[in-house]
């Protein structure tokens, strides 16, 4: 009895050590159907040959890197002390009168006291304070705020020195799918930060009123009432953008707006130095074509950007242009949607002639318009 236990430990043992494969070495097993199992430290693949081969196949499987993610707190530390928040009493329109409070967000571009926010923020306000990260809450004269609704910028000043300013960024450096924080006055709480990336560059929407701006960022970064005109910034704390919009629709999450730095600075320093900013004006409302602009001007392209407004003795009628004309081409720039039309139309020089390129019926002509300054 004792022997025979003997014998089948030994068996076992033997079987043991015989399946046992050390680590880096290969085991390879060439069954009668021709397929050949590699069977390595990392990873097993089965070759069909169709014959047995002495030949095996090398597959290497590397190691996935750890990801050491970004201190969105070493981001906040930095750029939270220029994160202002704003409080904006308007006035309701009703038979007993009365006002509201509003409120948004800001940072502090120079430590003189100068403070940039969104347009929609301030705008009709009958009174503004500014709540600084010290718990200070400042007065704002609200005849000297310089804002402009097309940019949808706007520019503050409360008396105080020695303020943290912020830095600003190139936003031209960022990509799709880089890490941004967005700070501000979330829902009215108090200085919060959410985090996200970049989704999109360089878009395009419409506002509550129609007016479109363009230039903008899109990030997945949560923004909520109270984030309009508070900074989007990237990892080294430097403002990239300037937080104006979210998207709100039924089943739609993550997408807001903020304006980017490249896009706002030059008009934040037009703001500072002149108290408003300089458009060129041609007279026109405008339609990207479609199929409902084709059916309902008769359109013989289908492709551009159709008029469907015309201003009496503006730029665009003295050249000769009239509602239902589709323009194609714009100072030497093709455009086929109305953002591109506008865009180009913004980045134009008054009292110089710009040729405008348009369709129509069946021809195409060529006209010279001489724009102006937009009327404020």
């Amino acid at each position: 009895m004792h022997k025979k236990r003997f014998m089948q430990a030994i068996i076992g043992l033997i079987l043991a050590l015989a399946i046992i494969v050390p680590s880096g070495c290969e085991l390879v097993t060439k069954p009668q159907n021709g397929t050949t199992t590699e069977t390595t430290g990392t990873g097993t693949v089965q070759q069909e040959t169709g014959q047995t081969s002495s030949e095996t196949t090398q597959i290497q499987i590397t190691d996935t890197p750890s990801i050491v993610l970004p201190s969105i707190a070493d981001v906040v530390a930095v750029v939270k002390p220029s994160v202002v928040a704003i409080n904006v009493e308007v006035l309701v329109p009703s038979f007993f009168g009365g006002s509201t409070l509003e409120q948004g967000s800001g940072w502090i571009i120079s430590s003189d006291g100068l403070i940039v926010t969104n347009n929609h923020v301030v705008a009709d306000a009958q009174s503004i304070t500014v709540t600084l990260s010290d718990g200070r809450s400042l007065p704002v004269d609200v005849s000297k705020v310089a804002s402009d609704a097309i940019s949808d910028l706007a520019v503050l000043r409360v008396n105080a020195q020695g303020l943290p300013a912020v830095t600003v960024g190139d936003s031209s450096m960022l990509r799709v799918g880089d890490w941004v924080v967005a700070i501000g006055n979330s829902l009215g709480e108090g200085i919060r930060a959410t985090q996200g990336i970049i989704s999109r560059q360089d878009v395009t929407i419409s506002d509550e009123t129609g007016q479109e701006i363009s230039g903008l960022l899109e990030t997945d970064a949560a923004i909520n009432p109270g984030n309009s005109g508070g900074p989007l910034v990237n990892m080294a704390g430097q403002v990239i953008g300037i937080t104006n919009a979210k998207t709100i629709a039924t089943g739609v999450e993550g997408v807001g707006y903020a304006i980017s730095s490249n896009e706002a600075i030059p008009l934040i320093q037009e703001l500072i130095s002149k108290g408003f900013i300089t458009w060129p004006y041609l007279g026109i409302n405008t339609y990207t074509v479609d199929a409902l602009a084709i059916r309902e001007y008769n359109l013989s392209v289908d492709a551009g950007v159709v008029l469907t407004y015309v201003d009496t003795n503006s730029p665009a009628s003295r050249a000769g242009l009239k509602e239902g004309d589709v323009v194609v081409k714009f100072n030497g720039q093709t455009v086929s949607t109305a953002a591109e039309l506008i865009r180009a139309i913004h980045k134009a020089q008054i009292g110089v002639p710009t040729e405008i390129v348009f369709w129509r019926g069946n021809s195409q002509n060529t006209v010279t318009a001489v724009l102006i300054e937009r009327p404020r």
